[in-house]
């Protein structure tokens, strides 16, 4: 499945980005011997944005793939499968 929506794509990207600069945070955090609360504040923060980053890419898979799913049951029951399966792998 390929993000077929340009703004969601953008945003996803947009998210990553920002999810990828808080880990180099995290890492600066750790060589400088910061406090366990804030590196612990960051991480719960890194935690949230790749579950929200997450949500809105299994949104889209939803909506792209359940949407233009064939009549056939046994087949959109499969995507269903597909799509919980994925969900239980999520953060």
């Amino acid at each position: 499945m390929k993000v077929q929506s340009g703004n969601v794509k953008e945003d996803l990207q947009k998210r990553l980005r920002r999810i990828e600069g808080q880990v180099r945070g995290v890492q600066k955090m750790l060589d400088e011997d910061r406090d366990c609360h804030e590196i612990v504040q960051q991480l719960a923060a890194i935690r949230s944005a790749v579950q929200g980053a997450s949500l809105i890419f299994m949104r889209e898979y939803a909506s792209d793939c359940l949407m233009n799913a064939s009549s056939d049951k046994s087949s959109r029951k499969e995507l269903v499968d597909d799509l919980i399966n994925l969900m239980g792998k999520a953060p």
